[in-house]
């Protein structure tokens, strides 16, 4: 872990405190970017060009791809994004024989490309604002719990409604503002996507952990994807009669590169911020929830490396849920030493008594609004009270395996007997297909020894609760020890697809008469999740309404509009390539190059470095690839542009709309982005495309993908 020095740390709070306003924030909604001036931004693209819809746009060749972002590169539906995006599509379509984790993949033609299983490409087409129809749905006499059910049912409403209305489509309705705005969204979806060419590991994940949300960077995170559809041109499962989907736009690559001072902008798919929430929110976060992830994600890795150790089987099958965790736990860890530092929940606290006096100083407005910050407190308060018991019950079915199973199988039994509209949205018939098959890819992660290891530790965990706080069902099995865990890892039938597949056809009255060990569990903890998951629209019902009259009262108390937090929409967002002064006497430059690669050479499996490249490059073998100015190959590129998680695989484009790179990851001071950023001191990271061509050519030997590309 590095840590900020005591004078960036003293300068980064002087820059928060007399620099950052709301209006900085740069993740612009795709709707809204009309209301900026691109031309006085340095931009020679305008905002119809990027989107318009019922135009072909720079948007059209945009994808979100199962969380990530990724981008059409080409007329036949080739899509470039991370290598840790396709991260989990690489590992299981490897094998001992076969470990294209390690060594790479090339598909040198269309019939050698493999699924890539579990990934679908969402494209947008258009988008409305639905908040009258949402908010029509309320009335002033609901209980919160009941506002929060109205509000996901009309949302529910509208997608089978607008899904009705364009068959094939994929439809979502996505919340801007809790309590206040809605958008609905309209999608192409595909189902059809495979993997082409993923270089090797040394190459894609160089610098593994020790490198991640670092700077400087030297990885080439990129992958090559391909999205298929039926012969007409619809979506359609997998199938060897699929074609590759033909976009109507796809990316140009830029002929040339950048230099430090050029604009640049991304289009992509970020995540969630939380820049909005309120003081008691972020501490909520900083002293419990994130910790408690962090360490627990860090004590699954340990275990995973320990049962893994000498086995290369179990190195490949592990490796996209190490990597998960330990991407989140590092995160967390960066986040809570920049918090911690910059004091940010004090900062919060300051800025709230100054809202506070703002509205204590007018009657009217303090009528109506001086409930808002003691309310929200007084939520995260219960929330503190009972964390000890709703972490262990939110993580039990993310860390063991049987029990994700097994709870999908209950809930479904009892989802399934609803009406459509009044299901879950993953028991809903429009994802529950999607549902079993994330389900069944859970058992390429099963380990019958490691599900035990970790059932046991769970219930480990529970036992010191008592009284309100107590987890019977859990609390009981641990009566028996490792020992019974053991006994039920061992007699369970939830490790059969066949077996899953019927289990999922029944009734809940059919499953009370299963005697698998991991079913009985799951019945006994169904209560308790069903009693959480109301609790939780109770207080969503309490907060999204004291959030809107918190939105609406800091634009009056600051005069300014917001930008909504990240929420998994497409956004823009634009800035400078720049490097950064991270502390006293230092200052990182925006490029490294192939020398910085073989810098970093060592014994360490993280930064081994192939035969290949330091052949290529000793022979100064750098084709049309080299950059005028660094006279090398650039590799990775530093921005002051306002990313997230969601953002990995985003194409980052020049000031005239060619793609330039792929954004893979943050500057370990911009991990706190999620709560708070300013050009002072985020950086984002990008690899150049420049180096992906390089390594396409001369060490992947993939010339076919070249000849592809619109270069």
């Amino acid at each position: 872990m590095k840590f900020f020095s005591r004078f960036f740390l003293v300068f980064l709070f002087m820059v928060v405190i007399s620099v950052f306003s709301p209006a900085e924030e740069g993740m612009w909604p795709i709707h809204e970017i009309g209301r900026l001036d691109l031309a006085k931004l340095g931009f020679q693209v305008t905002a119809e060009r990027i989107f318009k819809p019922g135009q072909v746009s720079l948007t059209d060749a945009i994808v979100n791809l199962s969380g990530g972002t990724g981008s059409f590169v080409s007329a036949d539906g080739l899509i470039i994004t991370n290598h840790h995006v396709a991260f989990s599509a690489i590992q299981r379509a490897s094998s001992v024989s076969a470990d294209y984790l390690r060594n790479g993949f090339l598909a040198k033609t269309h019939a050698d490309e493999v699924p890539a299983k579990g990934y679908t490409v969402r494209i947008i087409e258009s988008c409305r604002d639905v908040s009258a129809e949402i908010l029509s749905s309320l009335n002033r006499r609901m209980a919160f719990a009941a506002r929060t059910q109205a509000i996901e049912k009309k949302m529910k409403e509208i997608i089978l409604k607008t899904e009705a209305e364009n068959k094939g489509k994929r439809a979502e309705v996505a919340e801007m503002f809790p309590g206040k705005t809605y958008m609905l969204f309209l999608y192409t979806y595909l189902k059809d996507v495979r993997l082409v060419y993923a270089p090797p590991q040394a190459i894609g994940n160089f610098g593994g952990e020790t490198d991640n949300w670092v700077w400087p960077r030297h990885t080439g995170d990129f992958t090559f994807l391909r999205a298929y559809a039926a012969p007409d041109g619809t979506s359609a499962d997998f199938s060897p009669a699929n074609v590759p989907y033909h976009p109507r736009s796809y990316l140009k690559v830029a002929s040339q590169g950048l230099k430090e001072g050029d604009r640049v902008f991304i289009l992509g798919y970020p995540g969630r911020t939380y820049r909005h929430r309120t003081a008691s929110y972020l501490a909520f976060e900083e002293n419990l929830r994130m910790p408690y992830v962090a360490d627990l994600n860090d004590w699954q890795i340990q275990e995973m490396e320990r049962l893994a150790q000498g086995d290369k089987a179990l190195v490949i099958q592990f490796a996209a849920r190490i990597k998960g965790l330990a991407n989140t736990m590092k995160n967390y860890r960066s986040k809570l030493t920049g918090l911690k530092r910059l004091h940010w929940v004090a900062q919060k606290e300051t800025e709230e008594k100054r809202l506070i006096a703002f509205i204590e100083a007018d009657p009217a407005r303090r009528k109506q609004t001086g409930d808002i910050i003691p309310a929200t407190a007084a939520i995260y308060r219960e929330m503190t009270e009972q964390f000890p018991r709703e972490i262990i019950l939110e993580q039990l079915p993310r860390v063991v395996n049987l029990v994700q199973i097994a709870n999908t199988v209950v809930e479904a039994a009892h989802e399934l007997q609803k009406k459509d509209v009044d299901r879950e949205s993953a028991y809903m018939d429009r994802n529950f297909d999607k549902t079993k098959e994330r389900l069944l890819l859970t058992l390429k992660n099963f380990h019958p020894i490691l599900d035990a290891r970790f059932l046991t530790e769970m219930v480990k965990r529970s036992r010191v609760l008592s009284g309100t706080l107590r987890i019977e069902p859990l609390a009981a099995l641990g009566e028996g020890g490792s020992a019974a865990v053991e006994k039920m890892v061992a007699a369970t039938r939830l490790t059969d697809p066949k077996a899953i597949e019927a289990l999922l056809k029944q009734t809940p009255e059919e499953l009370t008469q299963s005697s698998d060990p991991f079913i009985k569990l799951a019945l006994g903890m169904f209560p308790l999740y069903r009693s959480l998951k109301e609790t939780q629209e109770r207080r969503k019902g309490q907060l999204d309404p004291l959030a809107a009259r918190l939105s609406e009262v800091r634009k009056e108390w600051l005069k300014t509009d917001f930008i909504p937090d990240a929420n998994g929409t497409l956004r823009m967002t634009f800035g400078t390539i720049r490097g950064y002064s991270p502390r006293d006497a230092v200052y990182h430059q925006p490029f490294t190059t192939i020398r910085g690669v073989l810098e970093k050479e060592s014994a360490s499996p993280e930064f081994e470095v192939p035969e290949l490249l330091k052949e290529r490059y000793a022979a100064r073998e750098f084709g049309p690839f080299l950059h005028s100015g660094l006279q090398d190959v650039p590799v990775a590129m530093l921005y002051d542009m306002d990313t997230t998680g969601g953002n990995s695989g985003s194409p980052v484009f020049n000031a005239r709309g060619e793609l330039v790179g792929v954004n893979f990851d943050r500057a370990q001071e911009a991990t706190i982005n999620d709560f708070v950023w300013s050009t002072d001191f985020s950086r984002s990271i990008a690899v150049d495309i420049r180096y992906v061509l390089w390594v396409t050519r001369y060490i992947g030997g993939a010339e076919n993908l070249l000849n592809e590309l619109d270069i």
